[in-house]
């Protein structure tokens, strides 16, 4: 995804005079032949990220569409001040691209890890948060987040699904009757092999805020069962405030599954192991879902 998006990023510089990119050293090699060509406009202000997110709300005060792009323990996490003052206080908007997800690179230690990013972001009013599965759907989601002055955060990983779902909000991708399980971005691959003995629905998304609220009732009266589960590729319960005020007038019970609250995972190791320490491999998730249903 990150090669996908910076490929894009490329092209929109060429194409857009308004659109800025705006660095700490991540991914500066990748964009340096854009830097040559637009050197007013793709802007390495080395590795300090709260000074990124400074220079972006000045550009953005200024009529410009930045894109601000590190990975995301230093985009959300570190600048996280300068994110809610430089750019929300002031109302004005940025696309925010982050890299590395929760623990993508897991031989860099827990300084590169940042599963509480959404749930930070979720903190601040006006954000759209998208969360896509595929290169595919990373592209169209940037190129639909330039227009405009909106704020917006773009977290890319290194997982990824099979296949590109390029619709909007909550889309069906398979009906039952026992419950409705809601899958993010790239959690629907192991969601979909982990209940694939199960007569769930399964609803995909790639856009986390705004919620489809009507989208998941819906799926829930389709489906005739009040029992939610929730796969996100972040902090356990992240979106679970969302589900609840979505079914505020409907009694249902909720499962959410992520990344572990209870404890911090101190291992380096594969992606892999991590997926299985927070129990979001397809194995773990359908212990998960087949307790929950029991």
């Amino acid at each position: 995804m990150r090669e996908t998006f910076l490929e894009a990023a490329a092209e929109v510089l060429d194409t857009d005079a308004n659109v800025a990119v705006v660095l700490a050293d991540i991914s500066a090699a990748q964009l340096a032949f854009a830097a040559r060509k637009h050197p007013d406009r793709v802007l390495n202000v080395g590795i300090r990220e709260q000074l990124m997110m400074s220079t972006a709300g000045g550009l953005a005060l200024a009529g410009m569409r930045p894109i601000v792009h590190t990975f995301s323990s230093f985009l959300v996490e570190r600048a996280f001040e300068q994110v809610k003052l430089d750019l929300g206080h002031q109302d004005v908007g940025a696309v925010l691209v982050s890299s590395g997800a929760s623990y993508d690179m897991p031989t860099a230690g827990r300084t590169h890890q940042a599963p509480g990013d959404v749930a930070l972001i979720d903190t601040l009013p006006g954000w759209t948060v998208h969360v896509p599965g595929h290169p595919e759907e990373a592209r169209r989601l940037l190129l639909e987040s330039i227009p405009g002055t909106g704020r917006v955060y773009l977290r890319l990983s290194a997982q990824e699904n099979a296949k590109a779902h390029l619709g909007a909000g909550l889309q069906t991708l398979r009906e039952g009757g026992r419950g409705v399980v809601v899958a993010v971005g790239p959690m629907l691959d192991r969601a979909l092999e982990a209940t694939a003995d199960l007569d769930v629905t399964v609803l995909y998304t790639s856009t986390i805020r705004p919620f489809d609220a009507a989208g998941l009732r819906s799926a829930v009266e389709a489906a005739g069962s009040n029992d939610v589960v929730l796969v996100e590729p972040y902090l356990a319960g992240t979106s679970a405030h969302a589900v609840a005020d979505a079914l505020s007038e409907t009694p249902h019970r909720l499962l959410s599954l992520g990344v572990r609250r209870d404890a911090e995972v101190r291992i380096y190791g594969e992606m892999a192991d991590h997926d299985l320490a927070h129990g979001l491999d397809a194995g773990s998730i359908a212990l998960s879902v087949k307790e929950f249903l029991r």
